[in-house]
């Protein structure tokens, strides 16, 4: 077992951390060598495995990043915000693969984040499905071909307790379809219309977020002119996908250079 990459998951109690536990145990190609909670958790001091209902695994969940960091080659991080951060310059310190599933970041939390990766691995994204990746792709390549005729609205569902809006996908592809026009999001972006709003500016990209049940996630790319729609579709079903993305991104970054990646490199697209 030692023989392969160690990862530590952050945020082992949640839905994705569960999911990130269960998914590196079920490796071959790497072994779960330390598991995150916040100080005070219920989980602190406990197996792993225990705490998640099973048998126990021979790791406990630990509050201390750095200790549970200097003996991992990767961690992988669906956390928030303000502890992703935190969680960066602690994975630089350590030189180990950071892999963030995070969403909700702000522009100063990224330039946390990059600077961090000038020490360090770290692959950031805001989804990390092969499918996603390509529609990301695709909206680039439709949006760079289709004039502002073309009104480009991004809709996205998620279940209801998810705490950020948009998405991180929509934003991805948000981004996505400013660059295929040559403009910058944050020039184009329309999002929360409620009341009068007054017509529609022509190049602008909107949003819409959708919250209820038990929804993975989808997201919808529409590209609405007169007499036609073209509409780009990915649908989630599983958070599999997204620990298996995650655990193919932390492997990727074993023998990278320090620097900030995304899943575009990741599946070389």
């Amino acid at each position: 077992m030692t023989d392969t990459a160690g990862i530590v998951i952050t945020g082992g109690s949640g839905r994705m951390g569960r999911m990130l536990i269960r998914a590196v145990l079920a490796s071959e190609k790497c072994h779960l060598s330390g598991v995150l909670e916040r100080q005070g958790h219920d989980w602190v001091g406990q197996d792993i495995g225990s705490a998640m209902g099973g048998q126990p695994v021979g790791v406990t969940v630990t509050d201390d990043a750095a200790a549970a960091f200097a003996q991992a080659q990767a961690v992988i991080d669906f956390t928030a915000p303000a502890a992703t951060v935190a969680f960066a310059g602690l994975a630089a310190q350590a030189r180990t693969v950071h892999v963030i599933g995070t969403t909700g970041l702000s522009e100063d939390d990224i330039a946390a984040i990059d600077k961090a990766a000038q020490q360090a691995v770290i692959v950031r994204a805001g989804n990390m499905s092969l499918g996603v990746n390509l529609l990301v792709k695709l909206t680039q390549k439709v949006a760079a071909a289709l004039d502002p005729d073309f009104d480009i609205e991004i809709v996205e569902a998620h279940h209801n307790q998810k705490v950020d809006a948009p998405s991180g996908t929509a934003l991805m592809l948000g981004e996505a379809a400013a660059a295929g026009r040559g403009v910058a999001l944050a020039d184009v972006r329309d999002s929360g219309r409620d009341g009068m709003t007054g017509a529609r500016q022509r190049g602008d990209i909107g949003f819409s977020a959708i919250r209820g049940g038990d929804v993975v996630g989808e997201h919808d790319v529409i590209f609405a002119a007169a007499g036609e729609r073209i509409v780009l579709r990915h649908l989630a079903t599983d958070r599999a996908i997204f620990a298996r993305g995650a655990l193919t991104a932390a492997l990727w970054g074993q023998d990278k250079a320090p620097g900030a990646y995304d899943m575009m490199d990741v599946l070389g697209l």
